[in-house]
């Protein structure tokens, strides 16, 4: 009677048990009455009867049946027992008519502990079932940690979806998938969808083992997404097996990069230039070296110069390294990639001869890494910051800087204590540099606060009209200038009072200079040995001390005004100051640090305002239609609660005699 069966069963469980032994891992199932509370588990939610993946199912309830089973739920016990003998019936029951009676089990942060039927279960799995009926009871965890917060998503995914076989090792995948998939958080799945779905992951969890994902920490779900935001979702809806297989070869260390606990490697300084020896000195020096052809390099922008200050700044810095490397490099620029299929861009830009490519917006993310799986010697380069690939590498600057030193000069120049700040896009980097400028004017002046209003939000113009409402006169907005009527003036930090608006200190991207060290090392081959040598993502992020951010002074500032503004760019540019020593505290009062500096990427990662910010960062629901593009590739969607201004701020001294000449300065 499936003596065979047992037989096989039983080795499969002793081969768990000594793999266990081996690796000092348990020996027995776990149980879910040991891992919390009475309390947890009676107010447990009934979720009904679930078709549970069976790899899921990984414990008991309770103590009773953890002796009859080894960690893989193959039975342990002697072929003679009364236990086997049931197992056996059970298993002939199975092979005749097929086990249809729900199972009873609790879930817990997406794991199933059976309370009744495990010897169901056990024989389900020996014949490699996918699912398992139960009838389930979910019990909410006690703790918290980010395995919790993953596990709220899933839950909020689960609402929609009811999909419960899709994990992720890391926060904000299961929005980032539905992106990606082109539907909205709270939008029901219907059967069709769930069912697409479901084959699909099949079908990609195949060509994932196939090529060795089971050795690896990360979940399948990290490698589908990867996949998809690379060739897309409907891509993956037409391929099959074999061709998911091949193109997960292509991008395999993507895949890779998400069993690494710190993906991201960020490179605050440019890397160290590949030095000759005296021998390669001499031998070049006296040995004819034939003329080498110009490295073709690419520039490709989502719009257009005469648009925007921000690719005009880049283009400038294209033209200033034609000049520097004049025979050595051959440089050509693409605009308005994102007028139509972005990645044809890039593949006439490699059609052209270009062995490097500079894309310079987030949006232009996905396309790159497209082209760079597709092309592996060739070198892209995105401008974007945070991103965790591994093909293609990100550059950015630490803008924080600077706006440190314009927040110091506005907090020494305000009577009224009340400063404007207009932001573009939630991004990363972006509120590193609103809490940057709010800790420069509290140093200068402690009782400064930071009015804050958002472009993306309602536009540059009706944002700095806002705070200028609110009797604000000192007010840092953009960057640099989009080049269109109602903002062309709007940007680094402002004196305004009526119609009269006078610059006083402005941020600079120097990206020449920028892009003459990447190319530079690139050339040397400094950066391509930088990257065989690490297997994370990169993340150029260069400031002061690589000379690629700078403030400018206005004449209209006064000479002790630009000493202080001169005293902390260089002290920052020798890495004596730094904006963001702690402690800091947050709007909700929590104490950051005790002393030390913050890391590169606890200020990437920024999602909270500091203090004396007076504002929140916007949900996406309110963001224009540009800054929801810009925040679905390098955004944080943190909702803060909204912080409300001193009741007593109304009674301050107003900045309404403001001197009427440039050369004049208001000085407390």
């Amino acid at each position: 009677m499936n003596e065979p069966y047992y037989k096989d069963a039983l080795k499969l469980a002793q081969k768990e048990y000594r793999t266990c032994v081996q690796q000092g891992k348990p020996t027995s199932l776990p149980v879910l009455d040991e891992l919390v509370s009475s309390t947890a588990i009676s107010k447990g939610v009934d979720l009904g009867v679930l078709q549970v993946p069976a790899e899921f199912i990984i414990g008991t309830k309770t103590k009773g049946r953890v002796a009859a089973f080894a960690t893989n739920f193959m039975p342990i016990l002697d072929e003679e027992s009364e236990f086997a003998d049931k197992w056996k019936r059970l298993c002939e029951a199975h092979l005749n008519e097929g086990i249809r009676e729900p199972i009873k089990a609790y879930e817990y942060m997406n794991r199933y502990y059976v309370e009744e039927g495990n010897k169901r279960v056990s024989v389900l799995k020996f014949f490699d079932a996918i699912t398992i009926p139960a009838h389930v009871i979910r019990v909410m965890p006690e703790h918290t940690g980010e395995d919790v917060d993953i596990y709220l998503e899933y839950i909020e995914f689960y609402k929609y979806s009811k999909i419960n076989f899709l994990e992720f090792s890391k926060k904000g995948c299961y929005n980032a998938l539905l992106k990606a998939m082109g539907k909205a958080p709270n939008e029901e799945w219907t059967d069709d969808e769930r069912n697409e779905f479901s084959g699909i992951y099949y079908y990609f969890s195949k060509a994932y083992t196939q090529n060795g994902g089971d050795k690896l920490s990360s979940t399948i779900g990290d490698a589908l997404l990867s996949y998809i935001q690379i060739y897309g979702f409907h891509d993956l809806r037409s391929t099959d097996t074999a061709v998911i297989k091949k193109n997960l070869s292509k991008m395999w260390e993507e895949v890779e990069l998400h069993s690494e606990e710190e993906p991201i490697e960020v490179k605050t300084d440019p890397p160290e230039e590949k030095r000759q020896t005296v021998i390669e000195k001499v031998l070049s020096g006296v040995t004819p070296q034939p003329k080498a052809q110009p490295l073709k390099v690419a520039f490709i922008h989502d719009g257009n110069p005469d648009k925007s200050g921000w690719i005009n700044d880049h283009e400038k810095g294209r033209r200033y390294v034609d000049r520097v490397f004049a025979e050595k490099i051959e440089t050509k620029a693409y605009y308005d990639a994102m007028a139509g299929d972005p990645l044809m861009i890039i593949e006439q830009a490699i059609g052209d001869g270009a062995k490097l490519v500079f894309t310079t917006s987030p949006r232009l993310t996905q396309a790159s890494l497209r082209a760079a799986v597709e092309h592996p010697d060739i070198y892209i380069m995105n401008c974007s910051l945070n991103r965790s690939h591994r093909y293609i590498s990100c550059y950015y600057t630490r803008m924080y800087e600077a706006k440190f030193i314009l927040g110091a000069i506005a907090g020494s120049l305000t009577k009224s204590d009340k400063i404007g700040y207009v932001c573009d896009y939630p991004i990363y980097g972006q509120i590193a540099g609103i809490n940057a400028f709010a800790l420069g004017a509290q140093m200068a002046n402690p009782r400064a606060k930071i009015y804050l209003e958002w472009s993306a939000v309602c536009g540059a113009k009706a944002a700095a009209q806002k705070l200028v409402d609110q009797g604000i006169h000192f007010i840092s907005s953009q960057d640099t200038a989009r080049f269109r009527e109602d903002d062309r003036e709007s940007f680094g930090l402002s004196y305004i009072n009526g119609e009269r608006q006078v610059l006083i200190a402005n941020p600079v991207w120097k990206w020449g200079v920028y892009y003459e060290e990447i190319l530079r090392r690139v050339l040397n081959k400094t950066m391509q040995a930088e990257y065989e040598s690490s297997n994370k993502a990169l993340n150029y992020y260069w400031g002061m001390s690589a000379g690629v951010v700078d403030v400018v002074f206005s004449p209209w500032l006064k000479l002790p005004s630009k000493r202080f503004g001169s005293f902390l760019r260089d002290g920052i540019a020798n890495n004596v100051c730094t904006p963001f020593l702690t402690p800091i505290y947050t709007q909700d009062g929590e104490k950051i640090g005790s002393g030390e500096k913050l890391e590169p990427d606890q200020i990437i990662e920024m999602d909270y305002l500091v203090e004396n910010v007076v504002g929140t960062i916007p949900q996406y629901e309110e963001l224009s239609p540009m800054g929801k593009a810009v925040v679905d590739t390098s955004g944080i969607e943190a909702a803060q609660s909204t912080a409300s201004a001193d009741d007593d701020d109304n009674n301050e001294e107003s900045e309404v005699n403001a001197p009427a000449q440039p050369e004049a300065q208001e000085q407390e």
